[in-house]
């Protein structure tokens, strides 16, 4: 059998460079560039130190310094210097590092204005300093692309799906599932099934889907929670030109999902998260400590209660809550939403309940990388609306798994809490949720943080 019909019938395809290898290289390339623009600007440093070096001006300089490499990185890092495009495309590389040494450069000026130490460094070694750090940078960048490229070839780990139609003979090089024969299907009403997709396309950054007409629409919803970049193959709109549209290797493909955050941005989210956890379990340690036991005392069973839920890239963990109903009564799949009257809720259960204490647990969720302390809420499988599965009500719900469910969330502070009874009720949770991931900011996270201790002990809690 020749390597077309290998992945015409489904046989993967692997390319020379396996998805951990790549990802790996990728950290270090990316780590390396780092490295090398603070030896651009050290060399720049010592230019000036050895055209013109008086004692306060080396003095003043090497003080400088630590302080400059910090504001080049952070800058750089913010405008995406670092992205790992830029290890493979060197005009994006260069801009990039080009536009962060300026806005550095920028910094380092109004700070010695301010200071009025403007006097003290010589122009014309300062001005020799900075050309050979520009030409460090651009060298250097140009350098690290050429050999990547020759190298590793393309950074990107790209995953091909064929479900029912024939491979561009384009795609043959890449790595390929055939969906009926690994038996995948883009069903919207199978977590499980979302749950294995979403851990088949973890470790990617890519992801076509080469499908029959009718299958698109399915497969394009189901890819909007995967958090990587989606394409589905659609050449006959080629002549149409939507800005939505990508042409590699003379294949056109339709962008149908990208991940509401970039790599800075999820960094970013993620020292928040763990900034405000590790101290908050320090803290709130003796507390949960004393929960514990009065969950013992009050009722047989274990303490915590674990549930699978609906994470990010639409993949299932399991949350950790303190228990607060009794053993027998607990809901698995969480079809029986709690009720103001619930007799399934012991007494510690109610009061934890009520104040929002119940939920603590999932700080180690949180710590873990599972959730964050702020996104969308993770819901139960079998969690329903007007006895309607939340993801029958709108197909968009599984659009909110873009991002980490959060321990609270835009939903959670408009008072959008407590039993769904009617399909109102996850219409307009589903809407802050979508809210959330398109106007996603850091203050936004640090405002809804402070704005759920108002609505921790809430009529809805219950």
């Amino acid at each position: 059998m020749t390597k077309i019909d290998l992945a015409l019938h489904g046989a993967p395809v692997r390319i020379p460079l396996a998805k951990a290898a790549r990802r790996n290289a990728k950290i270090w390339l990316c780590l390396s560039l780092i490295l090398l623009d603070a030896f651009a600007l050290i060399a720049g440093f010592a230019v000036v130190l050895i055209v013109q070096a008086p004692q306060p001006v080396a003095g003043g300089l090497w003080t400088m310094m630590p302080g400059a490499l910090f504001v080049q990185a952070a800058i750089a890092f913010q405008n995406q210097a670092y992205n790992p495009r830029c290890l493979t495309e060197p005009v994006k590389s260069c801009r990039q590092t080009l536009t962060s040494f300026a806005m550095t450069l920028l910094v380092f000026l109004l700070v010695a204005f301010s200071l009025g130490v403007t006097s003290k460094f010589p122009r014309l070694a300062l001005g020799l300093g900075l050309g050979a750090a520009l030409t460090l940078l651009v060298a250097q960048r140009l350098l690290i692309c050429h050999a990547v490229r020759k190298i590793f070839g393309q950074m990107t780990a790209e995953l091909v799906i064929a479900d029912g139609a024939r491979l561009p003979t384009s795609y043959l090089d890449r790595e390929i599932i055939d969906a009926r024969v690994s038996r995948l299907r883009a069903d919207l009403d199978d977590p499980y099934m979302l749950d294995r997709l979403g851990k088949i396309l973890e470790d990617y950054d890519r992801v076509t889907i080469v499908c029959a007409p009718e299958r698109r629409a399915e497969w394009a919803r189901a890819l909007k929670g995967v958090n990587i970049l989606g394409e589905i193959v659609m050449p006959e709109i080629a002549e149409l030109g939507p800005i939505t549209t990508r042409n590699r290797e003379g294949v056109t493909t339709l962008v149908v999902s990208w991940g509401p955050l970039n790599r800075a941005n999820r960094v970013k989210k993620r020292a928040l998260d763990l900034a405000l956890t590790i101290p908050a379990l320090v803290v709130l340690l003796p507390l949960m400590a004393m929960v514990a036991l009065a969950i013992k005392l009050d009722s047989p069973g274990p303490v915590f209660f674990r549930q699978e839920r609906m994470g990010r890239g639409n993949r299932i963990f399991q949350i950790l809550k303190f228990r607060s109903m009794r053993v027998e009564a607990t809901d698995a799949t969480g079809t029986r939403s709690a009720s103001r009257d619930d007799d399934r809720i012991t007494r510690v259960g109610r009061f934890i309940r009520k104040t929002s204490i119940d939920e603590l647990p999932q700080l180690f969720n949180v710590l873990l990388g599972e959730m964050s302390l702020v996104g969308p809420r993770p819901h139960a499988l079998g969690s329903t609306a007007g006895n309607e599965l939340f993801w029958r009500v709108d197909r968009q719900y599984w659009h909110r798994h873009a991002l980490k469910p959060g321990i609270t969330g835009l939903a959670q502070i408009r008072g959008f809490r407590g039993a769904t009874n009617t399909k109102r009720d996850i219409v307009k949770r589903l809407d802050s949720d979508l809210e959330y991931q398109r106007g996603w900011s850091l203050l936004r996270d640090i405002s809804i943080l402070l704005r759920t201790v108002q609505v921790m002990v809430h009529r809805n809690a219950y």
